[in-house]
């Protein structure tokens, strides 16, 4: 594919790295050609860098097989998925997830990118549903000034949550900040 039809979010391989084009910018030098400025992310180590492209230049498109796995449950550090498809089992470390881990629960389903085989991206859903292990007890009149407590979820996630939510609540957590959302009635 030539460097003037890349888009944002595709997956690319240079020099034998994956790498997903995180942004680019057509930019007009004072000598010579026009450029795309390309930011590019790594997708085994998540390092950002950037690098100039000029349009005629060709970049390898790398294919991902995006499938949806089911989180059975972790032994140590080791975690296994299920394809909800095939029912072929997968068993991952903790580095494939980052802090990801913190979120896994059950019966999760998780959407795996695979390249040629082998898992590279991992997505968890974007908000998740667990219960209160421990908090402080509700302080009344706490309510007048928004002070958040911390509170301890069912996987050992410590998350600042207001001071109405007590011991055995659901709470909704955005996975990509790490943030409380709601209290989920049941």
């Amino acid at each position: 594919m030539r460097a003037s039809q890349m888009q944002k979010g595709q997956t690319i391989k240079i020099d034998g790295k994956l790498y997903v084009i995180v942004d680019y910018h057509h930019v007009k030098l004072g000598k010579g050609g026009a450029v795309y400025q390309t930011k590019i992310k790594g997708l085994i180590d998540g390092l950002v860098q950037t690098v100039r492209l000029r349009s005629e230049e060709n970049v390898e498109e790398a294919y991902l097989d995006k499938r949806t796995y089911e989180y059975l449950y972790s032994s140590g550090s080791e975690h296994v998925l299920m394809d909800t498809d095939t029912y072929d089992q997968i068993t991952l470390d903790d580095d494939a997830f980052g802090d990801g881990q913190k979120y896994l629960k059950p019966n999760t389903q998780l959407q795996v990118s695979m390249y040629q085989g082998k898992p590279v991206i991992i997505t968890l859903p974007n908000t998740v549903d667990m219960q209160v292990t421990d908090t402080h007890p509700e302080i009344k009149g706490a309510t007048a000034t928004n002070q958040n407590k911390p509170a301890t979820l069912e996987t050992g996630l410590v998350v600042q949550v207001p001071p109405f939510v007590k011991i055995g609540d659901i709470l909704r957590v955005d996975t990509r900040t790490g943030e409380y959302i709601t209290r989920v009635k049941e």
